[in-house]
């Protein structure tokens, strides 16, 4: 018996009704939290980076580009771009490498794979503030009684060292370095592991029967270029992470002050904190997290445009 037409528009529109129903049941919260706390500050913040609010986040008086010029006449702020410059050319090529070559090991430990790679990986679940504040008060804290000085004298009587707050030479770069490493590496090591196994076995095996030696040739001729895309994704995230480095800063390089403030080496979040939460300066502090956002999507397009990320094998 035929359904009449009426009666089967309907059911349809029901049907659709209730289809539309549950997709927003499921994506509305999504939305609305992504248009609350992230896409309305974005608008806010860049409105209020042109105008003047000191002590308020409600904009005052309409300055133009005052903010943005002012920021780049403080030498403070220069001083942080060079900073996180440097942490940059330190962290992602000993990060990138040091992640490669775990997932290389871990690749080839046949039956202990999953043991390793849940070792190595455990270090990424941990607070960056927790893992700082570790590494500075029993790890690298200066004491003769800290890990480090201890494995030093023991190794080669070598007298305890002020690692942290040592300027020249600056050791707290090791520090820096070390707990990021300790933090990431299990991460992009994954990565490069997941990478790995996708890479055809016959490829091996092939370039075995043309005489290739298994280790630095396969790897060259084989294994990197395949890797290529990968190798280009976790570049552009450790750029991106560097740019973006804040809590090991402030952890493990205040000093003291009125507010345990006096940080050692600023980058460019540790200075718009300062300016935004303790100088009140809203407005400038909207235009400076702009400029390094700027920054860091300039050093992503070129880096992808120079390494060709995209392309096809």
């Amino acid at each position: 018996m035929a359904i009449p037409i009426p009666e089967l528009h309907k059911a349809t529109g029901d049907r659709r009704r209730k289809t539309a129903l549950e997709f927003w049941l499921f994506v509305g919260p999504m939305v609305l939290g992504l248009l609350v706390f992230v896409y309305i500050p974005i608008v806010w913040g860049l409105m209020l980076s042109f105008f003047r609010a000191r002590n308020t986040v409600k904009p005052t008086e309409f300055v133009g580009l005052t903010n943005y010029t002012e920021l780049f006449s403080d030498p403070r702020f220069i001083n942080s771009l060079q900073t996180v410059v440097v942490f940059a050319i330190i962290i992602v090529p000993v990060t990138f490498v040091l992640s490669l070559g775990l997932a290389l090991l871990v690749n080839d430990a046949g039956r202990n794979t999953g043991f390793f790679r849940t070792i190595f990986f455990i270090p990424t679940a941990c607070s960056y503030v927790v893992a700082s504040l570790v590494w500075k008060t029993s790890l690298f804290n200066g004491l003769p009684s800290g890990f480090v000085n201890n494995i030093l004298w023991l190794v080669n009587e070598i007298e305890p060292i002020a690692w942290i707050n040592t300027v020249s030479p600056p050791y707290y770069w090791l520090v820096l370095g070390t707990v990021r490493l300790w933090l990431q590496s299990g991460f992009y090591m994954i990565i490069f592991l997941a990478a790995l196994q996708e890479i055809p076995r016959p490829l091996y095996e092939a370039a075995m029967v043309d005489g290739a030696r298994r280790g630095w040739q396969t790897f060259r001729h084989i294994t990197f270029p395949m890797l290529r895309n990968t190798s280009v994704s976790v570049l552009l995230l450790l750029f991106i992470e560097a740019f973006q480095a804040f809590d090991e800063f402030r952890n493990i390089l205040a000093t003291g002050g009125a507010s345990g403030t006096q940080i050692l080496a600023r980058p460019p979040l540790i200075y718009l904190y300062n300016v935004a939460f303790q100088d009140q300066n809203y407005g400038r502090g909207a235009a400076g997290a702009f400029v390094v956002t700027v920054l860091i999507l300039g050093v992503t397009i070129i880096q992808g445009r120079l390494f060709g990320f995209g392309k096809r094998e």
